[in-house]
C-alpha cells in the first residue's frame, strides 16, 4: 500500500512541472485530472489505470472550456470571433445584446 501511494504523489508532483509547459488547459486538466485519478486509486485500492483515464478525460473536458486568458484572440480557426473581442477596436460590437 505504501508503494503504490508514494507512486500515485510521485505522479502527481511530476504533473505540477510539466503542467507549466503545456500550450492550453486542456492538457494541464488532463494531466491534473489523471493524477487526482490515479491518487484516488492508490488510496481506495481502486484500478490505477482506469481511475487515471476517466480523471484524465473528466480534466482536459474541463479545461477545454476555460479562457486561457481573458484578451481579445481574434477568430479562431471556424472564423468564430473570441468572446472577448466583441466591442474592441476593430471588431463589431456583440450581436447578442
Amino acid at each position: 500500500m505504501k508503494n503504490r501511494m508514494f507512486a500515485a504523489s510521485a505522479l502527481a508532483l511530476s504533473t505540477l512541472s510539466l503542467g507549466a509547459c503545456a500550450e492550453n488547459y486542456a492538457a494541464e486538466g488532463a494531466l491534473g485530472g489523471g493524477a487526482l485519478g490515479a491518487a484516488t486509486a492508490a488510496i481506495t485500492g481502486g484500478d490505477i489505470a482506469t481511475y487515471a483515464l476517466a480523471g484524465a478525460a473528466a480534466g482536459g473536458l474541463a479545461g477545454y472550456f476555460v479562457d486561457r486568458d481573458d484578451d481579445c484572440d481574434g477568430y479562431n480557426d471556424n472564423r468564430y470571433l473570441d468572446d472577448d473581442c466583441f466591442g474592441t477596436r476593430g471588431y463589431p460590437v456583440d450581436p447578442r445584446y
